[in-house]
């Protein structure tokens, strides 16, 4: 059995790489997230809006690290709470979903006052183990002994990987914090590199691939290159979850670091390209839906009505009546007339005391990955 590959100790961050590789990819990678960021910036509300593709990314970063909740299921459960019938299995791999997003928030809230990024990770991570597997395992802090990745239950020996020792954890996170605020040659391949070290360093006992990928988006933002901390980068990587986790592992066993920038300018161009296209289509729907609401319901409440369901696409029709800030009467009445006209279906039907729990197909459609007509 081949020996496990050890952390690159002194190579962060690479002294060489070939840029003749690299500089090829670069151009057409800044214009995929630029033209990306150009949709950002038409969308009134992103994180509002972009909400179900949030939502998406948790659930697919989730799902690399094992985790079978699908897009669907963790709109219901949010919808419906504990009243549904779900396995606590099921119900524990919903709740990462949800704390991934709520991590997420709280680190771009912790981001825009704070310089640094070492106490919002940890804040980031203690949410992310809240309540679910991993949760005793030193939430928000540093690893104090030894880690290593390889089949589920392994001993050391027989592990793929083993990150840096717990004694140099500190060090290596500083030095981490200080090439993430250097000024680079190129800042998509100062993030890969990020992205890169921080899954060898492995700072925590659980949760770091998850909180690596969240830094994507959270550095993208942060850098000024996009607008808010939506990119989403997992439907990539999860479609490609070998060949991933492949190239992590070469930067330390063969110092490819070149390979890596590679795979990784490859991921984010096709991601730009992906998340592009699904936000224009819910900006398009968004705004063909405002005047086909206005002609459905008669109502001074559209867009109170619109932003409300694109922010929540499954949802318990009491849940809109009592806080979509529409009148009670009239929130009924545009229920009533959006489900007449096929906008909204009915996944559970009310019955007696008991609220229907209702959907919004054509954008969970989009957020899916279909297109809608």
């Amino acid at each position: 059995m081949a020996r496990p590959v050890r952390y690159h100790a002194g190579q962060f961050p690479p002294r060489h790489l070939d840029w003749e590789v690299l500089i090829p990819l670069l151009g057409p990678t800044a214009a995929a997230v630029a033209r990306y960021d150009g949709v950002l910036a038409a969308v009134p509300n992103p994180a509002v809006l972009l909400s179900p593709l949030t939502t998406q990314e948790a659930v697919l970063s989730s799902r690399i690290e094992g985790t079978q909740a699908t897009f669907d299921e963790v709109l219901t459960f949010e919808a419906e709470g504990e009243s549904g019938n779900r396995s606590p299995e099921r119900v524990a791999d919903i709740q990462e979903v949800l704390n991934y997003r709520r991590s997420l928030r709280e680190a771009e809230r912790m981001m825009i006052k704070m310089p640094v990024w070492g106490p919002v990770i940890c804040s980031a991570h203690r949410l992310l183990m809240e309540g679910v597997r991993g949760h005793g395992k030193e939430p928000g802090e540093y690893r104090r002994g030894p880690n290593w990745i390889g089949p589920p239950g392994c001993a050391i020996d027989d592990a793929r990987f083993i990150p840096i020792e717990a004694a140099q954890l500190p060090e290596a996170m500083a030095g981490w914090e200080r090439y993430a605020n250097e000024e680079p040659a190129d800042r998509m391949i100062q993030l890969a590199i990020l992205h890169a070290e921080f899954e060898a360093l492995h700072p925590f006992r659980d949760g770091n691939g998850r909180l690596g990928r969240m830094l994507v988006p959270l550095f993208l933002w942060k850098k000024g290159i996009i607008r808010a901390p939506v990119f989403y980068i997992s439907a990539y990587l999860e479609a490609r979850r070998e060949e991933y986790y492949a190239r992590l592992l070469a930067v330390s066993r063969d110092a490819d670091w070149t390979g890596w920038c590679r795979f990784f300018l490859g991921a984010t161009r096709a991601q730009a390209e992906n998340n592009h296209r699904k936000a224009s289509e819910i900006l398009r729907l968004y705004e063909s839906m405002k005047p086909r609401l206005r002609e459905i319901t008669r109502s001074q409440y559209v867009v109170h009505a619109l932003d409300w369901m694109f922010e929540r696409p499954i949802f318990k029709s009491s849940d809109f009546v009592e806080s979509a800030g529409i009148p009670a009467p009239t929130a009924k009445r545009i229920l009533q007339a959006l489900k007449k006209s096929g906008v909204l279906a009915a996944l559970t039907p009310g019955s007696g005391r008991r609220p229907a729990v209702l959907s919004f197909p054509d954008l969970l459609k989009i957020a899916e990955g279909e297109s809608v007509p």
